[in-house]
């Protein structure tokens, strides 16, 4: 019978050492996976970061009504000769933005503004073969994370949403006495674009690090703060739907004033439908209306930001405070854009900003509702 053992014997010299306990097994045949799809998600991620910019752009040159029929394949080649130029030309000069806005125009013209809306589309078919290898390649090769095959069809899926409701958009345009997109579509286009840049940040968080890691991380979170962020990403989303509501319109040039409009607070003949009709509509078509429920969800909007930039700063995790008081920078730079972009009537490069600060507030209030559920936990020592 074997002696009774010391209590130091484990710790004794020549020692055998217990095995360490092994983590990540989750993620267990899937080496080097997850960074692979989060490079990939990354380049998606830009990808439709440019594409806002460019569909900007696009509206704000009033260039999306240049091409008027939807060819998703043969539509990738531009005209090649001057046939080729007449006869798009000659499309474009049927439709009622051109009789009603733009008869004037000559070739020339038209190609300046027939190059921002096919860079547009193209874009938008990149996105999709960028998508398409890179989830066909991952999925032959099974080097897809366990649980991720449906979330990654979905980001495809609303891709090719997007595409439809592109079409869905344009096409409001090109009839009747139309001269530009409907505003609540051109609004519906650019909420799902936010949407999906949205669930692709989303996916890179999740996937910059190891499943059991966020497991655990889980059991740190902060649910008041989760739900503070939630509550404000739903407020930007708004804000960028009303946003586009605006610029559907043209109604960031109209009250080029600030802290009023015009000579009053609440804008003169709110409530006149410019082609008649409810007075619902105003709501959509009055510019001066649209700007200013813009503005005053923009002021709702910082004020809820500052609420959750405080409670943000008070978190344990030093990762997650510093991701709060960007948030409140990022909130502030927005809102000066906004009062300068509506000061000089909505000229290019201020619309264009105005909207990239649009995205860049959207994805810090995602990284902070991300950190608030799968905070960074750090050592004492880390922290300081």
């Amino acid at each position: 019978m074997a002696g009774k053992r010391s209590i130091f014997e484990d710790v004794g010299p020549g020692a055998t050492k217990a095995a360490a306990p092994r983590g990540g097994l989750i993620d267990a045949g899937k080496a080097g996976s997850r960074g692979a799809v989060r490079g990939w998600l990354v380049a998606i991620f830009l990808l439709v970061a440019l594409m806002i910019g460019v569909g900007g752009l696009t509206r704000l040159t009033d260039s999306g009504l240049s091409i008027t029929e939807w060819k998703p394949v043969t539509g990738a080649l531009p005209p090649m000769t001057e046939t080729d130029w007449q006869t798009a030309f000659a499309k474009y000069q049927a439709s009622p933005q051109f009789k009603l806005q733009n008869s004037q125009m000559d070739l020339a013209a038209f190609k300046s503004i027939f190059w921002w809306e096919w860079g547009h589309r193209q874009l938008g078919r990149l996105i999709g073969l960028v998508w398409a290898a890179g989830f066909g390649s991952f999925w032959l090769t099974r080097r897809i994370p366990v649980g991720w095959t449906r979330r990654l069809l979905g980001l495809g899926a609303l891709g090719g949403l997007q595409g439809a409701v592109g079409w869905w958009m344009v096409s409001s345009g090109l009839t009747g006495s139309m001269v530009s997109v409907a505003s609540y579509r051109l609004a519906t286009h650019l909420g799902l674009g936010f949407a999906i840049l949205g669930v692709t940040a989303w996916y890179i968080l999740s996937l910059s690090r190891p499943e059991a890691a966020l497991l655990q991380a889980r059991r740190q979170a902060e649910p008041k703060l989760y739900s503070l962020a939630t509550g404000l990403l739903h407020f930007a989303f708004l804000q960028v739907i009303l946003g586009a509501l605006v610029a559907g319109i043209d109604a960031g040039r109209a009250f080029p004033t600030w802290p009023l409009m015009g000579d009053s607070f609440f804008p003169a003949d709110a409530f006149y439908v410019p082609d008649g009709g409810p007075v619902w509509r105003a709501f959509f078509e009055n510019p001066g209306l649209v700007q200013f429920i813009h503005r005053m969800s923009g002021y709702g909007l910082f004020a809820f930001g500052v609420v959750v930039w405080l409670r943000g700063r008070a978190s344990v995790h030093p990762a997650t405070r510093r991701v709060a008081n960007l948030l409140a920078l990022v909130l502030a730079g927005q809102v000066t854009l906004g009062i300068l972009t509506a000061l000089y009537a909505a000229p290019l490069h201020l619309g264009i900003a105005h909207q990239a600060g649009a995205v860049i507030l959207w994805v810090t209030i995602l990284t902070l509702r991300h950190r608030a559920q799968y905070p960074i936990v750090q050592s004492i020592r880390g922290s300081r």
